[in-house]
């Protein structure tokens, strides 16, 4: 489903030693469809330059990403709505839209797909209803505590049914009861067959993991081969 080789991001012209900076060194990994793997590293090791590349937001200097076949770096800037239709999102901070309601939050990324309201609005409702949230449909964001608009986020990241779900750091600053109702709704999904990638720097959620991606200062450190027998490689096939 996700392929890296060989992955570098250079941020400036001339290298570290000369005022440059590199996110990702020489990235190399595999996930197959279905898997649930996190990332995992200090700040400033990688980890959300990796889930923006793949969902094309940065483009990397060298090397390939491949996402269910399709070559990345060659997407030109018309395939780009299209490869995140594909794509649930969640980047810190949530970004909900303060002036609409929690409802129309989620609504969003159907409607800009082209999706009729009255379809948008019963999806956006089931959506609520799996992270447990229908009843603030019609609240603003605002009202609703951190851990209740990270489930927002969720729902709006799941809405178009996607594929694949990208979550970086999703229970920051949560408390650990919010934070382990975020992370079920998450490991629902990956349940129903969702690849999903989430990084974390929380070791509480990466005790018991199956696969984690370690990344210290840009290189994959540990955790890059192919994980075997997911029980779900063949779920979305």
């Amino acid at each position: 489903m996700i392929e890296f080789r060989q992955v570098s991001k250079q941020y400036g012209s001339r290298g570290d030693s000369a005022g440059g900076s590199a996110a990702l060194s020489e990235v190399s990994l595999s996930i197959e469809t279905g898997e649930l793997v996190y990332l995992s590293g200090p700040s400033g090791a990688g980890k959300s330059t990796l889930l923006k590349m793949i969902a094309a937001m940065e483009r990397p200097s060298s090397g390939t990403i491949s996402v269910n076949g399709q070559d990345i770096g060659r997407l030109g800037a018309s395939g780009i709505p299209y490869l995140r239709r594909k794509l649930g999102l969640m980047f810190q901070p949530a970004d909900l839209l303060n002036d609409r309601s929690v409802l129309a939050n989620v609504m969003l990324p159907l409607l800009v797909t082209g999706a009729s309201r009255a379809d948008a609005d019963k999806r956006a409702r089931a959506a609520l209803a799996r992270v447990g949230l229908e009843d603030k449909a019609p609240a603003a964001p605002l009202a609703l505590s951190g851990g209740e608009q990270q489930r927002v986020a969720i729902a709006r990241a799941i809405v178009n049914r996607p594929q694949i779900i990208l979550a970086d750091e999703p229970t920051a600053n949560l408390d650990r009861g919010t934070a382990d109702k975020v992370m079920d709704a998450l490991r629902a999904f990956h349940e129903a067959g969702v690849t999903c990638l989430i990084a974390t720097h929380d070791e509480s959620i990466l005790q018991g993991a199956r696969r984690v991606i370690r990344l210290e200062k840009g290189r994959v450190v540990s955790g890059a081969e192919l994980s075997i027998g997911t029980g779900l490689a063949g779920a979305m096939s």
